[in-house]
């Protein structure tokens, strides 16, 4: 019995069918360990020794693969063709040597670039050994991401609390949205105009042209400036005599794509099919790993993962043959198309993404196909038979034609299309645009050089240039590409990290980055600046493919980094946090203070109008503060630059109007948290209600009555049914809720708080009861480690209110930008430590405690 170790349970399946008796296919269900989150995982004055962990998911897999193998008489490890298939498969043989299971049995790799059952077959007959180079370049990048990410966030912890590292790839890509965002807000926008005109040939045939060119000289964007200049032109126009001084007509030829690698696929899927690159992978993974048609497990298209554009000839001989079929001769070229690949590392440069039978068009697999399948499959099949197809034709024409205005000038207005002389490959297939129009499809109607034309219309048309458009998940792809910042197997994972960490968020399908986003990269920039350097970053991964192709020592790569990169951490170690906090207020000046309606300097207090506005920071983060605090209690969130410099609120708020019960003003306020309203005002210490306004909500168009209702929460619903204890609503620091006896369920929106029955709210809160919801008990996420100075384990917890990390009585809630699965064992023992600090009372206190408990129990 041979074992065969692959993937996923989907691709296990699909093989063990093509195999048949006298193999097992076992998944392992992608990587089966990996570096412990906690300091030490890596260590560089070990030689750069890591140690590895084993989840206890991956512990099971791993038992079947061992039980499997004692019985087994070979071990054939069939994981994904690339860097991190070949680390899965060196991580199972890592384990399977350390239990001693493979004894003196024969183990073998095999690679296959589609899952279908030739392909499989012709893999097994030809094995190989584990490529060690493209182990030891997945070494050298996890060890690189270990070493930045733990070594960075401690030090954006203590000098930006809230903060840490965003990724050694993503922290670049960050810097692309958040350098797009600084482009666009120093934008400044200039008027310009065109002159358009309607005119008609002499036979009538109507055509549109632009004024080109005044006295031979040709115009700019910007040379006609303003409307009374444009009004002049069309003045002078008005009455001229147009004719055609010259015509020219060329023949262009356009070229097919290349079929798609994985960045383009990314790309086009989200031009064409709104997918995220997320979305897209996905459904390409279930193409590759194969779909049950009529019986039979066959995957459809060939590896996703690749950087190659080059298709095997059998594939182009199909792709060819399906042209002629479908198509006829005239589509299909005197010879084969063959692309080259941009790839430095021909060892990754893979075959392109294809269909594994060319001949299979949708209308042959749709009904098998889920809605995101059918669509991804028809745009891969499209695109790769369009790379073989014959180039299209088309004639461009351009047309001048001139007239003498009344001011004496000459002017010469130009009309340009183009027409389709032979569709091609068009027939099939055309690329997608990210930002503007093709211009190509404009028709001229025929004129000759000397034909007198009519004008129409002539009139001004007023634009205004526009700042460089935000990117979008494809255009961003396509940069780093440029760049040479990520590999194919990294573009989604640093797009899912940035989004999870809330640096950046996708708005209309752009990426638009967080104010925290944008304070992480201006602290990088400001102090870990050649870290962040798109030349710097490219370099080194192109260090890595030189890895791969066993052309350069990953350790060597590895020790020249640290060296450099741990002098540059230590270089800040003593840096104060306001040396930073300045810093940043001079790098992200113009986004966090912009220029103020009233002509004052940008940082000068609106409340005080005599204290300096700079970046604070607190428990929850970075916001904006006065320099004349306490005394000046002005705050504000460091998003809201903008309304600040139009009109801040004041300290004391702005009144909404009175309770109708109690007769206490209303008012609304901003504060370090972001918009609230409050009820009443401070009297003896007191503070007075709060509530704040939830997301969703424009703090400038609160008025009175939503106020009185945010400051009614929470809002009793009614009785439980079954238990007749009450249920209510309301709003909590993770959003929307019902609440009863102890169980949460959260609500879709807050508007839904002020709406919900009682029938829903017992309908959501028996569907979060049913998956497991809890009450008042706190269950353990993850063991951190023993604290430093004794007295027990740190653990992560997940408690009714949300997380917190715990260390014998000490309980200390996370900051919300800090997730469970990301803090690390300092941060756990900072946050205790703070917590305790902050629970100490004086001994005066606690002897006067002490003596009342006595007495009571005496």
């Amino acid at each position: 019995m041979n074992v065969v170790v692959v993937e996923s349970p989907a691709k296990a399946k699909t093989i063990n069918k093509y195999l048949g008796k006298g193999y097992t296919v076992l998944a392992s269900y992608g990587h089966v360990r990996d570096l412990p989150a906690k300091d030490g995982s890596v260590r560089p004055d070990e030689d750069f020794a890591m140690s590895w962990d084993v989840d206890s998911r991956s512990s099971k897999r791993l038992k079947d693969i061992a039980d499997a193998l004692k019985q087994g008489d070979k071990l054939i490890l069939a994981t994904d063709p690339d860097r991190e298939g070949e680390a899965i498969s060196w991580h199972v043989l890592e384990i399977l040597r350390q239990k001693k299971l493979l004894k003196d049995k024969p183990i073998e790799r095999v690679v296959f670039n589609a899952i279908t059952k030739n392909a499989v077959l012709e893999a097994m007959r030809n094995p190989r050994q584990i490529d060690h180079s493209l182990v030891d370049a997945y070494l050298a990048r996890r060890a690189l991401d270990y070493l930045v990410g733990f070594t960075l966030s401690p030090v954006l912890w203590r000098k930006l609390p809230g903060s840490r590292s965003a990724g050694r790839v993503q922290s670049v890509a960050l810097r692309l949205i958040a350098d797009r965002e600084m482009e666009i807000e120093a934008f400044r926008t200039d008027e310009y105009w065109t002159i358009e005109a309607d005119m008609r040939t002499a036979a009538g045939d109507p055509f549109s042209a632009r004024l080109n060119a005044i006295d031979g000289k040709r115009l700019e964007k910007l040379s006609i400036g303003n409307e009374a200049a444009a009004r002049a032109i069309e003045t002078a126009l008005k009455d001229g005599r147009f004719s055609v001084a010259k015509t020219e007509s060329k023949p262009v030829k356009r070229n097919p794509y290349p079929p798609f690698t994985t960045s383009t696929l990314q790309q086009e899927a989200s031009r064409k099919l709104g997918f995220s690159s997320k979305q897209t992978m996905q459904t390409a993974q279930r193409l590759y790993e194969g779909i049950d048609i009529g019986g039979e497990t066959v995957g459809l298209i060939t590896y996703m993962r690749t950087d190659g554009v080059q298709m095997a000839n059998e594939a182009i001989a199909a792709a060819r043959n399906t042209i002629l079929q479908n198509f006829g001769e005239p589509y299909v070229p005197g010879s084969p198309r063959v692309y080259r690949t941009k790839a430095k590392n021909a060892q990754e440069a893979h075959e392109a993404i294809r269909p594994t039978e060319m001949s299979r068009r949708l209308s042959d697999v749709s009904r098998y196909l889920q809605k995101d399948q059918a669509a991804l499959y028809e745009l891969i099949w499209k695109r790769t038979i369009a790379s073989q197809m014959e180039s299209a034709e088309l004639e461009r024409t351009a047309v001048d034609i001139t007239a003498t205005g009344t001011d004496g000038k000459s002017y010469t207005l130009r009309a340009s299309g183009s027409v389709v002389r032979f569709d091609g490959f068009l027939k099939l297939y055309q690329e997608g645009r990210d930002d503007g129009d093709d211009d190509d499809g404009k028709r001229l109607p025929a004129m000759s050089t000397g034909d007198v034309v009519g004008m129409k219309q002539l009139k001004g048309v007023q634009h205004f240039t526009e700042p460089p458009p935000r990117y979008s998940e494809a255009s961003l792809i396509k940069k780093m590409e440029e760049l040479g910042i990520g590999r194919p197997s990294t573009y989604t994972a640093i797009l899912t990290v940035l989004q999870d960490r809330g640096y950046v968020r996708m708005d209309k399908r752009r990426l638009i980055p967080e104010d925290k986003g944008r304070l992480v990269i201006a602290f990088l920039e400001s102090f870990f600046a050649r870290y962040v350097e798109y030349d710097f970053t490219a370099n080194l991964e192109q260090q890595l493919d030189q890895i791969s192709a066993g052309e350069a020592d990953w350790k060597t790569v590895l020790h020249t980094f640290w060296k450099d990169f741990i002098g540059a951490v230590d270089e800040i170690k003593d840096l104060r946090v306001s040396e930073v906090l300045e810093a940043l207020n001079q790098l992200l000046g113009p986004h966090i203070f912009p220029e103020r309606e009233d002509g004052q300097p940008a940082r000068t207090c609106p409340s005080c109008d005599d204290g300096q506005l700079s970046l604070k920071v607190g428990k929850f983060g970075a916001f904006i503060g006065c320099s004349n605090y306490p005394d000046c209690r002005y705050t504000r969130q460091l998003g809201n630059g903008e309304e600040a410099a139009k009109g801040a609120v004041p300290a004391e708020g702005i009144v909404l109007g009175e309770d109708p019960e109690t007769g206490q003003p209303v008012t609304r306020h901003e504060g370090r948290f972001g918009p609230y309203v409050q009820l009443g005002k401070p009297e003896d210490g007191e503070k007075p209600k709060r509530s704040s306004i939830p997301k969703g909500y424009d703090p400038a168009e609160t008025d009175l009555g939503l106020a009185l209702q945010l400051l009614s929460l929470p809002r009793e619903i009614g009785a439980h049914p079954e238990t007749g204890k009450p249920i209510t609503a309301g709003l909590g620091r993770y959003g929307p809720f019902v609440l009863h006896d102890g169980l949460y369920a959260s609500l879709s929106s807050a508007q839904e708080v002020f709406s919900v029955g009682i029938n829903r709210a017992v309908d959501l809160l028996a569907e979060r009861q049913a998956k497991g919801g809890r009450r008042n008990a706190a269950a353990a996420l993850r063991e951190l480690g023993e604290h430093p100075d004794g007295g027990g384990a740190i653990a992560v917890m997940d408690g009714r209110y949300g997380p917190y990390v715990k260390h014998g009585k000490i309980n200390a809630t996370l900051p919300k930008d800090l997730t469970p699965d990301a803090v690390t064992l300092e941060q756990a023992v900072e946050l205790i430590a703070a917590r305790a600090a902050k629970g100490k009372k004086p001994a005066k206190k606690r002897a006067r405690k002490a003596a009342k408990k006595t007495a009571a129990k005496a």
